[in-house]
């Protein structure tokens, strides 16, 4: 695996300083997302070919590599000119990510609301799904154009919220350039926990060939008042995920693979590097 960080999780210091400490840590890649880091700009229309490159020298210069360019936003949206603007922005982010050398452009699978609000019955019906593969279609044959992976993020509570749904879609867009993030835990859920195993097990026979990436956090169970308990996603190596299938599979089907950590803190992101790294060793030992 190569490790990375999610950027804005890392300490908050002027960008180049940032990216700097990102390798000074022992990590080799990142997961940013313009949006979420305040002294860079985000606008559709400062997307410039210069401004990617000058993103694409400061990462080199500390080997650090873009692992993905994220970009979340909801493609279920039922307005029709905010869900254009939505696909224009998509658009913007895969050009860019051609001209700064990422790969991959990544988002989640939205919600059939202007909120991008969990609604159980909506989110999983099979108008919801409809709807996402129609609206993808477009953004998929412009990442065609660029040449750039755009990856889906299945979540329990967004649209495609499992692996077959996952399957499905990957199946009726039918293009290489439309791949997975895999995150285990964003597929789990206090509905499915008693079978996480399988769950996950599953997730990883059906899109075992798509999968582009893989995110990696933890989570602890606590208790809530409308749901009885929830999960709150941790750093890796502080909560309840077995990781051991997870890592094994991708040291033997996916050598190399981007993994980027999710909800780490500046003083516990190098420790769940080093809690992974110390499950692939042991399972590469066992090859």
């Amino acid at each position: 695996m190569q490790i990375g960080v999610r950027f804005h999780d890392t300490e908050k210091l002027p960008f180049e300083e940032r990216v700097k400490n990102i390798r000074k840590q022992g990590f080799s890649c990142t997961h940013i997302a313009l949006s979420k880091v305040e002294d860079l700009p985000d606008g559709t229309d400062t997307l410039t070919p210069g401004y990617a490159s000058y993103l694409k020298k400061t990462f080199a210069e500390s080997d650090v590599d873009v692992a993905i360019l994220g970009c979340y936003l909801n493609l279920a949206h039922p307005d029709p000119v905010k869900l254009h603007e939505i696909q224009e922005r998509y658009r913007a982010h895969l050009r860019f990510a051609s001209w700064m050398g990422a790969a991959i452009v990544g988002t989640e699978t939205g919600a059939p609301n202007a909120a991008y609000a969990y609604d159980k019955e909506a989110c999983h019906s099979e108008e919801a799904l409809e709807t996402f593969i129609t609206n993808l279609r477009p953004v998929v044959a412009d990442a065609e154009k660029t040449g750039v992976i755009f990856a889906i993020e299945p979540v329990y509570k967004h649209i495609v919220w499992n692996p077959k749904r996952a399957r499905r879609v990957l199946d009726e867009i039918g293009s290489p350039n439309l791949q997975i993030i895999f995150d285990p835990v964003n597929l789990l859920h206090p509905d499915n926990l008693d079978h996480a195993d399988e769950v996950v097990e599953e997730a990883m026979d059906l899109l075992k060939k798509d999968i582009a990436i893989l995110h990696l956090k933890d989570y602890v169970l606590v208790p809530d008042e409308k749901e009885g308990v929830k999960m709150d996603c941790v750093a890796c190596g502080l909560g309840e995920m077995k990781f051991d299938k997870i890592i094994r599979f991708v040291t033997k089907e996916k050598p190399f693979i981007y993994t980027t950590l999710e909800n780490t803190k500046p003083d516990n992101a190098v420790g769940a590097r080093q809690f992974l790294q110390s499950i692939e060793e042991h399972c590469k030992a066992e090859q």
